[in-house]
């Protein structure tokens, strides 16, 4: 998901296959030379039990942050907004990125980018990982991955979209991640970041503690073309806001988050792959939804929660924030009144799964942590709080 789908029309992903035999084996730690051994993997199952995420350590300025492509290779097609997202992570954040072997690797197998995901979060020397992008397929990566491994090391991992599956790996594994702010996307925002997104992502980085959420005064969904060097000269054009929406009851509700891009989720549903076994491991938790720029049909939006209410899942969370629809695609440029129907569509087809479902849950519409810019950075696996009398959402990170 995410913009994998932008502007690569018939340009088709060489997927490579799980290899039926996985033997141990050294893979190259590209920050410092070393090598680390992998041993065998077999599936990486969901933990029994619920683990309670702990929050990983942050990084400073001057500390080395990986950049992977856990999805799509984008930044071999589409190196301008990945390399300004570089250099904005050089000289905004003071942080020194270190690239990968499949980090500009179109058709990377899953087997390669689960090495260099298992090479960023066993070395001492990178302090945090970084997604450049979404993509669409890597719940393949998921099987491969060393649970052990990684929760030995926890990191703070940023992304968003396909990124979705990794955050809800690191989830089950007992790691708070970190739901935005994806190299290519945010970071390689045409002339500037929005301010929001840095302020968001700078408290996430560095900060830890309450962080309270604001509204975007002004917003986007609209994308340009990336091939193209005069997208880069001015800012993307924006329109007012116009504030959350706020549904249900008048309380407060405070938990550890789970979500993400609502697509994936579906395809974890239908994997079983990092999904609790006991419904109840999610109660009294915030849940955060947030939709592609496929832009799912108000009927497919429905059916995927009416499926969650069925497997028991919607009606554990006490507290829902939905993120603010993308409403504009290359395949679907929608007008604003096409795009003002589509928003509406989508959040009463959300209404109507809420009051079969779980009735009693207080609802956040419109909150920026989508496809849309800006985009703030949400804990997942942190803790969430949404004050319905006060009209607040405070994240911690």
């Amino acid at each position: 998901m995410g913009p994998f789908r932008i502007m690569i029309g018939a340009l088709a992903r060489v997927r490579g296959t799980v290899p039926p035999v996985r033997r141990e084996r050294p893979v190259r730690d590209r920050c410092s030379d070393r090598f680390i051994t992998v041993k065998p993997r077999g599936r990486s199952p969901y933990p029994p039990r619920m683990i309670t995420p702990v929050y990983p350590p942050k990084p400073s300025p001057g500390d080395r942050v990986a950049v992977l492509s856990p999805g799509a290779g984008l930044p071999a097609l589409f190196p301008r907004p990945h390399e300004l997202g570089l250099r904005r992570l050089r000289e905004d954040f003071g942080l020194e990125p270190v690239e990968y072997p499949t980090t500009r690797t179109m058709g990377a197998t899953p087997q390669a980018r689960a090495d260099d995901i298992h090479a960023a979060f066993a070395d001492p020397d990178i302090k945090a990982v970084i997604a450049s992008i979404g993509g669409d397929d890597q719940i393949t990566v998921l099987p491969l991955l060393d649970r052990e491994l990684i929760r030995a090391h926890p990191k703070p991992f940023f992304g968003t979209s396909d990124n979705t599956n990794l955050l809800a790996f690191l989830h089950g594994t007992g790691i708070v991640g970190y739901h935005g702010a994806t190299v290519m996307v945010q970071l390689g925002r045409p002339v500037a970041m929005d301010r929001l997104t840095a302020d968001s992502l700078r408290a996430a980085l560095f900060t830890s503690g309450p962080y309270e959420l604001r509204p975007a005064e002004r917003w986007n969904d609209v994308d340009r073309d990336w091939a193209d060097p005069a997208t880069f000269e001015t800012e993307p054009e924006t329109r007012p806001g116009g504030g959350w929406t706020w549904r249900g009851p008048d309380r407060v509700v405070e938990g550890r988050s789970w979500g993400g891009n609502l697509e994936i989720l579906s395809w974890l549903l239908m994997a079983d792959r990092e999904i609790a076994p006991d419904p109840s491991a999610y109660d009294g938790g915030v849940l955060f939804l947030e939709t592609s720029e496929e832009l799912p049909s108000a009927t497919e939006v429905y059916r995927i929660l009416r499926n969650m209410g069925e497997r028991g899942l919607l009606g554990r969370f006490p507290a829902l924030l939905m993120g603010r629809a993308k409403t504009w695609s290359f395949d679907h440029p929608h007008t604003p009144q096409e795009a003002a129907r589509y928003a509406d569509e989508q959040r009463a087809a959300v209404e109507r799964a809420l009051a079969q479902y779980a009735p009693d849950t207080l609802a956040v519409f419109d909150v920026d942590f989508g496809h849309t810019d800006p985009q703030l950075v949400i804990p997942y696996g942190g803790t969430v709080r949404v004050d319905g009398p006060a009209r607040r959402i405070t994240v911690t990170y």
